[in-house]
């Protein structure tokens, strides 16, 4: 796999990460929700790994787009793709400050980068057809109806609240994936693909364009973005400590770890959610199927627990090398 002395992991943190409490979505409380899980990560870089980590972008997304809805008497509206660069700035920025602020913290010689990074997508998705994806924050029943008189799909998300949807198409290539493999190279702790990155699509002359109003699934575009780099441990930190089945249910049962055929299997049970542990578990066959040798899912606070094996779900091959 990753051929440098280092052991490369490639990490996915969620929304979570930024915004702990839904009830103080503001930057001063993203500042302290950042700076708590990059504590975690500087962990694992004070033990030998070398990270690329990528975000989650949901709720910012949705500030900013409502912004300009409110805003649109006044200036021009802001589209999605331009939101996305938005939004992997603004997070890259906060990630990267923070990244650094450790290191220095810490006394250790590494540095921080953060990269807008561009998804190649498929204009014949028939994911634009599906709105899937949530973005922005939960809705009451009154800002939903709004919404929908809008023009736009709401639905429960994942049993958690109201919310906007948009279209999910797939990844199919990281843009900038070799100005990542070299800055990795270089020993950066690297920043990218933020939001799941900016959908694009190819014209007929093969340029770049912005792609139908759409997100990209970050744990799909991570699994996309590990195989890339052929990193060593596909990392999903996300709101739970493990992986359930019938989870929140009278029998719900914490997996510790689970084979691709297994994972597959639950899949097909119905034991994931779409909006939630669905998609995550499917990024990881993804990266396994592709020659990733292991995956993790944990809560940021139990990395360590979870590298040392005490907690977590690892997911590996049915039959690991």
């Amino acid at each position: 796999m990753n051929t440098t002395h280092q052991k490369l992991a490639v990490v996915a943190i969620g929304g979570n990460s930024l915004i702990q409490d839904k009830n103080k979505p503001d930057l001063r409380h993203q500042w302290d929700a950042v700076r708590e899980t990059i504590s975690h990560l500087a962990n694992m870089i004070e033990q030998g790994w070398n990270l690329v980590i990528t975000h989650g972008n949901g709720p910012q997304v949705g500030f900013i787009l409502r912004r300009s809805e409110l805003a649109a008497d006044e200036v021009h509206t802001v589209p999605l793709d331009i939101i996305g660069a938005d939004t992997q700035g603004s997070i890259g920025y906060m990630l990267q400050q923070t990244l650094e602020n450790e290191f220095r913290r810490r006394n250790l010689d590494n540095k921080a980068i953060a990269l807008v990074s561009q998804v190649l997508v498929d204009a014949n998705d028939s994911a634009f057809q599906r709105p899937t994806k949530g973005i922005g924050g939960y809705l009451t029943e009154e800002q939903a109806e709004y919404f929908r008189k809008e023009g736009w799909t709401v639905v429960d998300d994942a049993g958690r609240g109201l919310r906007r949807m948009i279209a999910s198409p797939i990844p199919r290539k990281i843009v900038e994936l070799d100005a990542i493999k070299a800055l990795i190279a270089q020993s950066f702790t690297v920043i990218c693909v933020g939001g799941g990155g900016i959908p694009v699509v190819e014209n007929s002359k093969g340029e770049l364009r912005e792609a139908p109003p759409s997100v990209i699934d970050k744990d799909r575009a991570t699994a996309l973005l590990a195989t890339g780099v052929q990193a060593d441990l596909y990392l999903i930190s996300t709101a739970v400590e493990r992986v359930a089945l019938n989870f929140n249910q009278p029998n719900q049962k914490w997996l510790d770890t689970m084979t691709i055929s297994e994972a597959r299997q639950y899949l097909a049970d119905g034991h994931f959610a779409e909006g939630s542990m669905k998609p995550k578990i499917e990024a990881v066959i993804s990266y396994l199927e592709n020659g990733g040798q292991q995956a993790l899912i944990t809560n940021p606070e139990n990395i360590a627990r979870a590298l040392a094996g005490e907690t977590g779900t690892w997911i590996v091959p049915d039959n690991p090398s």
